[in-house]
């Protein structure tokens, strides 16, 4: 495992179009959110940070992760770019991981393995081919503040690093390859609408062994169970 330090962000809120709550909705006793700062802790890379907003309705998300025990930071709904920097304020690093509060099967090792390609000279990692959701972002402080600076899109502040990403030339931007048994991209770990939250809850009670420590290899193999069941039904 990676020995360089870094600072994960998850970001989560309690509005979504497609499934309000969600983060808030259990699954194998545990709620969505907890399951993905349990998995980013387990992580072992540096600190967690749960940075929701500053609406009433994301009290319970706060909540959540100040039970945890996690730092918890809250900021804009829209300006998630701004939210990140404000949250590593003060952070002595050089690296922040981001991920998202609606992937219960985020990978546990993926934070090491991105963070060996910024020790590296990467300014932003991103592997390809894992599950849906199961990825992470890398990215380096510097380069994500100096797009907090720049970036003026709404899309670009929204959703983080698209302003980076589209910058190849200013930024040494690297997709490396999931791992061998990882690589599944037929697979969909994510929650955006009820459908996904059954599905995940069903291969979650599959997998068995504890939903927030289980490895991604037997989640897998747990959704390949799965669709052995639905196809002899």
């Amino acid at each position: 495992m990676s020995a360089v330090q870094a600072l994960i962000i998850l970001q989560a809120r309690f509005g979504s179009s497609r499934l309000p709550g969600k983060v808030l909705a259990e699954l194998d006793g545990v709620a969505l959110v907890v399951h993905c700062l349990r998995r980013l802790s387990a992580a072992a890379v540096g600190e967690v940070c749960l940075a929701t907003t500053t609406r009433a309705d994301d009290d319970e998300v706060a909540a959540a992760g100040h039970r945890e025990g996690t730092r918890v930071f809250r900021g804009g709904v829209d300006d998630v770019l701004g939210r990140f920097a404000a949250a590593s304020a003060g952070f002595a690093g050089a690296f922040v991981i981001r991920a998202t509060a609606d992937n219960p099967a985020v990978d546990i090792e993926a934070a090491a393995r991105v963070l060996e390609h910024l020790a590296g000279g990467a300014d932003y990692v991103v592997e390809t081919g894992l599950p849906y959701g199961c990825a992470v972002e890398g990215i380096r402080l510097d380069v994500m503040r100096q797009a907090d600076t720049l970036a003026v899109d709404a899309h670009d502040r929204e959703h983080v690093t698209p302003w980076i990403k589209a910058r190849p030339d200013a930024f040494r931007v690297v997709t490396p390859p999931a791992p061998g048994a990882l690589a599944r991209p037929d697979l969909r770990f994510t929650i955006d609408t009820p459908a996904d939250l059954a599905y995940m809850r069903r291969v979650l009670r599959e997998a068995r062994a504890g939903a927030s420590t289980v490895a991604l290899h037997d989640i897998i193999a747990a959704a390949d169970r799965v669709a052995q069941q639905d196809g002899a039904a």
